[in-house]
């Protein structure tokens, strides 16, 4: 469903009669909607006949319709009329606006156990499909209204903006459960930052009167590119507290952020978390009264946070001016209980890798003040634009193309989007001359697996993929080729064929050439 009152409706009713919702993100493709069904067991799916952002219409109900062909566990499907276009209705399908004027206006809540599960929210990870994190009911809406109302200082009255979307774990946290649990006004921004004009977040602040606004970096960089006039031009006074999320800041977002939207008097809280922490973790506030905010840095531990970090050997580096694996070294409320029909994976994924501590897949630095920054994945997962990626998940489908025998994907900078895929695609014998073609049905698969902002930004075609003699894929040399630093490769004594590097250094440079 889209961002919309409905959408938190049903997620609320879920938590009322006790049963467990799993929010999907409306730009998914049907295949990557099915996976998640089949792998939920779901029952019941809800949906709208169509979306509406940034002024472009798009079927939803059609996307559901394919997915459930293959999801025999669906016994429903509910239907709600998002815009005038008559739907054709299948036998599983359920008017949800009809049905619902049909029930009583009262609905008394189920009494679950504090460890009974509220949702399943699906993310990427190094390997595999993407896992049902589990998070369960007490614990969770503790951590997230505790972590509202302290990092963003809600006040009562206050009408909080985060401008997430719903089917992402910051809109489960910071646009339904933490405001509403505190009671705050909460909004829900179903557009793009541009549409239709630049000024689209600044006008909503204005007309609302919002008092904390929480949004990503990614859309900070885009609409830093504009004039600052699309944001002076309107009232930002009510304005007390900025937040950003999704992946660290960098420096030129964070002082636009800080002193262009807040006038150099809205502090800027930079958090860190995940979906599987379920609230935030490091950020900036709460702290001391006059506490100093490091640009671009998360800083703080919350409450209940015990961060560590771990060396190469394992062992918990102490002190300051070092850096390692980000850990947690206690549970916290709001902590994943599990991977759903799957705690071995989440054992593996989350505590093998250090034993007695959680691992958070991401490196970071402490400072000499003893601040935290995060550094970024250790893994292979990417960001882009926010959303979390696995790179093995993009090269799975890319593999399924009868042209490609193996593909390596890794992620590189991107300007606006934080990091974006690129790929390194090897094609059988014969059908190197036909690869435009061929690129473009990678594209089309990439999209119909996954999602089109999973689409890689770059495609290289190589003869060979760098492996060692144990046939693992060394992504460390495609990433330094595609960042263009081959002149430093590190140690490639491992290659099974040392050779294989020239290869690919001299295909990037021809891609490049071409680009140029």
């Amino acid at each position: 469903m889209p961002v919309s009152p409905l959408a938190v409706a049903a997620m609320l009713a879920c938590a009322r009669i006790g049963a467990v919702h799993a929010v999907v993100f409306a730009g998914f493709s049907a295949e990557a909607l099915a996976g998640r069904i089949q792998d939920a067991g779901c029952k019941a799916v809800l949906t709208c006949n169509q979306g509406v952002r940034g002024g472009r219409v798009f079927d939803l109900k059609s996307t559901v319709d394919t997915a459930v062909k293959s999801c025999p566990s669906v016994q429903h499907v509910f239907v709600s009329q998002r815009t005038s276009r008559p739907v054709v209705m299948g036998k599983l399908d359920v008017s949800l606006d009809q049905v619902m004027s049909s029930q009583s206006s009262v609905c008394p809540a189920e009494p679950l156990d504090s460890e009974d599960m509220l949702f399943l929210l699906y993310t990427s990870g190094s390997t595999g499909k993407p896992k049902g994190i589990v998070h369960t009911q007490a614990g969770y809406l503790l951590y997230a209204s505790l972590t509202h109302q302290y990092v963003f200082d809600h006040q009562g009255g206050d009408v909080f903006g985060c401008v997430a979307d719903i089917g992402w774990i910051t809109g489960h946290s910071y646009v339904v459960y933490g405001p509403l649990c505190n009671g705050a006004t909460t909004v829900l921004f179903d557009s793009t930052p541009v549409y239709p004009d630049p000024g689209r977040y600044w006008e909503t602040v204005q007309r609302l009167r919002i008092n904390q606004f929480y949004g990503a970096p990614t859309a900070l960089r885009l609409l830093l590119k504009y004039d600052e006039s699309w944001v002076r031009k309107y009232d930002r006074s009510s304005l007390r507290t900025l937040g950003s999320v999704g992946e660290p800041i960098n420096h030129e977002a964070w002082n636009w952020f800080h002193s262009v939207v807040g006038e150099g008097r809205c502090p800027v809280v930079d958090t860190w978390w995940q979906t599987e922490t379920g609230g935030i973790c490091i950020t900036p506030r709460p702290a001391e009264e006059g506490a100093p905010i490091v640009p671009a840095m998360a800083m703080r531990p919350f409450f209940g946070i015990q961060p560590a970090l771990i060396g190469q050997k394992g062992e918990t580096l102490r002190g300051a001016s070092v850096s390692g694996a980000l850990c947690i070294s206690q549970p916290w409320p709001g902590m994943a209980r599990s991977v759903y029909r799957d705690h071995q994976r989440f054992v593996e994924a989350y505590f093998k890798p250090f034993p007695g501590f959680y691992f958070t897949g991401d490196g970071a630095l402490r400072s000499e003040d003893g601040y935290y920054q995060i550094t970024g994945r250790m893994d292979d997962v990417i960001n882009v634009s926010g959303h979390r990626l696995g790179t093995a998940e993009i090269e799975d489908a890319l593999d399924e193309h009868p042209a490609v025998p193996e593909a390596a994907v890794i992620g590189i900078p991107h300007e606006i989007k934080g990091e974006v895929p690129f790929a390194f695609v090897v094609l059988k014998e014969g059908f190197a001359d036909d690869h435009p073609a061929i690129l473009k049905q990678l594209r089309d698969l990439v999209a119909t697996k996954i999602a089109k902002y999973a689409v890689p930004e770059h495609f290289l075609v190589v003869k060979r993929l760098p492996k060692t003699r144990s046939g693992k894929i060394m992504r460390r040399i495609l990433r330094k080729v595609a960042m263009e630093t081959s002149d430093d490769l590190g140690d490639v004594s491992t290659l099974d064929d040392p050779s294989v590097v020239k290869e690919i250094v001299e295909a990037h440079e021809l891609y490049r050439r071409q680009r140029e």
